[in-house]
C-alpha cells in the first residue's frame, strides 16, 4: 500500500448503488445513503439496474466523485471500468461495502459497517495502491490463485452464503420445491468421483512459473498451487507450493514486477472470477495505479 496521496474532497459525490447491495442489505444502504447526503454539499444517487447501466453512470460522472454501495463485485466492475478507460490516474474510488462478497473489501482495509464505511468515504484519505494487469487486460486487486477452488465447491458454498444472506437481511426465502432440487444437485455431486484434473478442479498440475524472466519452477515439478498478490512499491508476492510431500515441498517465493505462468491448460481464480482454461497468463505490477479512499 502506498504513503497517503491525498485527503478526500466530499463536495459533490455520485453515490452508485449496485442492484445487489439493495437486494441482499436494503437497511444499510439506506443508512449509508442518508450518512454521504448529510455530510456532502451536493450528492446525486443513481440505482443502476443492470451492469451495462452501471457502466454507463460511472461513464458519465463528469466531476463528481464517485462512490459506489456495493460488494466486492461492484468494486471490482468499477476499477476494471475505469482502467479500461485508462482514468485510473484521475479517479479516486470510494466505497461502502454491502452485499454478500466482502472478503476483498476487508483485506484492503475498508470498514463493513454502513456508518463507519460512510464516514470514512468523507473523512477519510485517498491512498494509491498497486495493481496486477494481465496481458489480457484484466485487474487483480486483490490475489491470483492457481488452481481456483473446484466448480463444485464454490457453488455449494456460493449456496450457502446464499442462504445465510437471504435470512438475514430480508432477501425473499428460497421455495421449498427449489431448496429440494438444490439439495438432490448437491447429493448428486457429492457422490460423483471428482477425477485428479490438473488444473480445472485442482490436484497437481505441470506449469512453469516465471519471476522477472527467472524461472521459480519449471515443468519437472509437480505445482500444488501458485498464488500472485500485489504487494508494496511496485513488486508481486510470488508462493509456489509444490505438490509433493517432504522436506522439498516447503512453499517457494519470490518477488517481482512481471509473473508468467504456462504450461498445460490451467485455469485460475483472479480476485472473484474465474477464468480460463489458458496456456499461459502474464501479469504485471502497475505501482500506484489506482486510489482508494481508506479510514484516516
Amino acid at each position: 500500500m502506498a504513503e497517503v496521496a491525498t485527503s478526500a474532497t466530499p463536495d459533490q459525490l455520485l453515490v452508485v448503488i449496485d442492484p445487489s447491495a439493495r437486494q441482499a442489505d436494503g437497511e444499510s444502504v439506506r443508512i449509508a445513503k442518508d450518512v454521504l447526503s448529510g455530510g456532502a454539499a451536493h450528492t446525486k444517487v443513481c440505482l443502476p439496474e443492470s451492469p451495462e447501466e452501471f457502466t454507463r453512470v460511472l461513464r458519465r460522472r463528469g466531476a463528481r466523485r464517485p462512490v459506489v454501495i456495493g460488494d466486492d463485485r461492484a468494486l471490482l466492475r468499477a476499477v476494471a471500468l475505469l482502467h479500461r478507460q485508462r482514468e485510473l490516474d484521475g479517479c479516486a474510488l470510494s466505497v461502502v461495502p454491502v452485499g454478500p462478497a466482502l472478503g476483498l473489501a476487508r483485506s484492503l482495509g475498508l470498514p463493513t459497517g454502513a456508518v463507519a464505511a460512510a464516514r470514512a468515504v468523507l473523512d477519510g484519505a485517498v491512498r494509491r495502491l498497486d495493481l496486477l494487469v494481465d496481458d489480457s487486460d484484466g485487474v487483480v486487486l486483490g490475489a491470483v490463485v492457481i488452481p481456483p477452488l473446484a466448480a463444485r465447491e464454490a457453488a455449494v458454498r456460493e449456496e450457502t452464503v446464499g442462504e445465510g444472506a437471504g435470512a438475514e437481511s430480508g432477501v425473499a426465502p428460497v421455495h421449498p420445491w427449489l431448496r429440494t432440487c438444490q439439495s438432490l444437485v448437491r447429493t448428486l455431486a457429492a457422490a460423483r468421483p471428482v477425477r485428479p484434473a490438473a488444473a480445472p478442479g485442482g490436484g497437481a498440475a505441470r506449469l512453469r512459473v516465471e519471476v522477472d524472466g527467472v524461472t521459480l519452477v519449471g515443468l519437472d515439478r509437480s505445482v500444488g498451487s501458485v498464488t500472485v498478490t500485489p504487494g508494496s512499491g511496485g513488486l508481486a508476492e510470488v508462493e509456489v507450493r509444490p505438490a509433493s510431500a517432504g522436506p522439498e515441498a516447503s512453499p517457494l517465493r519470490a518477488r517481482g514486477r512481471t509473473v508468467t505462468v504456462s504450461g498445460a491448460h490451467f485455469r485460475y481464480r483472479a480476485d472473484a472470477v474465474v477464468s480460463g482454461p489458458v496456456r499461459t497468463r502474464t501479469w504485471t505490477v502497475r505501482e500506484a495505479a489506482w486510489g482508494l479512499t481508506l479510514p484516516g
